[in-house]
């Protein structure tokens, strides 16, 4: 009898998702079961990853959603799980990037998790609408944990 654990297929995590599990009002379903899929495989993000989470909590701070504490608790969470920073965005980031984001009406930012999931052929993890369009157009599929 096989007793490893099956590992699911990895995928590009969005940060709206990420960000749907430290607001306590924001939390749902879809965005706690990507979550509980880390327990078997992992994801990818782009370098702005770190830097737009951490400002989402800052501003979140401001407008007391959440407090420092809070802030410190769920980075320890994030810093903990299986997510992979990828180390080419800044790269792609006036090509590949910039192009998506003007063909799709994005942000740059929403952008480079596009590009992030192009490159890699990996499904997304993401609640924005406008990036989940975008990626179906692309071809990508929407990660089901």
């Amino acid at each position: 009898m096989n007793t490893k654990k099956h590992k699911s297929t990895p995928f590009v995590l969005d940060g709206s998702v990420t960000l749907a599990w430290c607001f306590p009002d924001e939390r749902a379903p879809y965005p706690q079961a990507v979550l509980d899929s880390l327990a078997q495989t992992n994801a990818y993000v782009p370098s702005l990853w770190r830097l737009e989470v951490a400002n989402a909590l800052l501003v979140g701070e401001r407008r007391k959603r959440c407090t420092q504490a809070d802030t410190a608790t769920w980075l320890a969470l994030l810093d903990a799980l299986p997510v992979q920073v990828d180390d080419l965005t800044d790269i792609r980031a006036w090509s590949d990037t910039l192009s998506l984001a003007r063909s799709h009406q994005l942000s740059v930012y929403d952008a480079a998790y596009l590009e992030l999931a192009i490159r890699l052929k990996l499904p997304m993890a993401v609640l924005d609408e406008r990036l989940k369009a975008a990626a179906i157009s692309m071809g990508i599929a929407e990660y089901r944990p």
